[in-house]
């Protein structure tokens, strides 16, 4: 069994927020296949679904970002989930908006969720990072990930993107991370930077 992890702050007021696409991501899985309902559990959202020959459960943390590593680990405690069977799903300033990266273990790049989740279950977990871009000054960025996507950005990119992650969702829990990074390019173009804008 694996564990799949959305973050995200709860609440329609968050709900298109930048710092919620994983919570976006987490929804478009339970949707394309057919997961439980929602129930609350172990301080989130808990959802339970198979893809492919894989059981999965689908946590959405109910904490707020800078606590989600309590409701991660309550569900693997309960259920004896090693880190490095643990998926979870945020957003990333250091990529431009659209792309996608995966990989285990590393730093938190001060994204608060993440630090939590290091201090409740240490860093051998598996992350899909969301590029949703930098505003480009470190005083912006809490503003920034607290602000919607535009109706423009979540018709462009947004919603593709979402879509194509879950889509290709498979494939990594094949444990083929750079065939799902691939397959996912495949699937959807991110949007052109602006002339000004870092493209990693």
């Amino acid at each position: 069994m694996r564990l799949v992890v959305g973050l995200g702050n709860p609440g329609s007021r968050y709900a298109r927020n930048r710092h919620n696409i994983g919570f976006m991501v987490a929804a478009a899985i339970h949707r394309r296949y057919g997961f439980s309902a929602f129930r609350s559990r172990f301080k989130g959202e808990l959802a339970e679904g198979v893809i492919g020959a894989e059981r999965l459960l689908l946590l959405c943390p109910q904490t707020f970002m800078n606590a989600s590593g309590e409701a991660v680990l309550a569900a693997m405690s309960f259920y004896k989930i090693p880190p490095g069977e643990i998926v979870v799903i945020h957003d990333e300033l250091d990529l431009r908006p659209g792309k996608v990266r995966v990989k285990r273990g590393g730093g938190n790049a001060g994204h608060n969720g993440l630090r939590s989740i290091d201090a409740m279950i240490g860093p051998d977990y598996w992350r899909i990072r969301i590029g949703i871009g930098h505003p480009g000054v470190k005083e912006l960025v809490h503003p920034y990930v607290l602000m919607n996507f535009t109706a423009e950005e979540m018709r462009q990119w947004v919603v593709p993107l979402v879509d194509a992650v879950a889509e290709t969702a498979p494939v990594l829990l094949e444990g083929a991370p750079d065939a799902f990074m691939s397959e996912v390019a495949r699937r959807f173009t991110p949007p052109e930077p602006a002339d000004d804008e870092e493209t990693p």
